[in-house]
Order: C-alpha cells, then structure tokens, then sequence
C-alpha cells in the first residue's frame, strides 16, 4: 500500500553508448546514485548510465510502473518525442 504523501517516479536515463534505460521509483537521485555504483539493474552494469534524461511524478506506484510499461514500448524515436514533449 502507498504511503500518504509518498510520490513515485517513471525516470528515464541516458547511458554512455548513447541507450535509454527506463525505471521506477521513489526517489530518483538515490536510485541514479545506484546505478552508477553498480548496484542498479543489470542493464546499467553493461551500458553506463550518463545522466538523468527525464522523470515524471505520479502519486501511486501503481501508475508510476504503468508510465514505465508503456514508455517501454515506444520505439526510440517516440520516447524522444515524449520527453522533448513534456520537458520544461
């Protein structure tokens, strides 16, 4: 169950060989921080994680792991279009 006032992210990250990696969570720096360490998702072991490229908030992690999922399924070119869309 989510905890009042806790919020969730859908963040996406730019990896050094130039590939998006695409995660959930409730805090992002620390996940990032993760990440970099080696200690995040396999994917990020193998394609080093750049920077922050982008993260949504939503107020369930029920909807933050569905931004997820179907940011999943973008090809490349519409997930860009996505975040050049909803960045400020």
């Amino acid at each position: 169950m989510d905890t009042e006032n806790e919020k969730f992210f859908m963040y996406v990250l730019l990896c050094q060989d130039g590939s998006l990696y695409t995660g959930y969570t409730n805090d992002v720096k620390r996940r990032f921080a993760a990440h970099l360490s080696g200690k995040g998702a396999r994917y990020t072991r193998a394609h080093k994680p750049q920077r922050i490229l982008y993260q949504e908030e939503f107020d369930t992690k029920h909807d933050a792991l569905s931004a997820e999922f179907h940011f999943k399924q973008l090809p490349r070119a519409k997930k860009i279009q996505y975040i050049r869309l909803h960045t400020k």
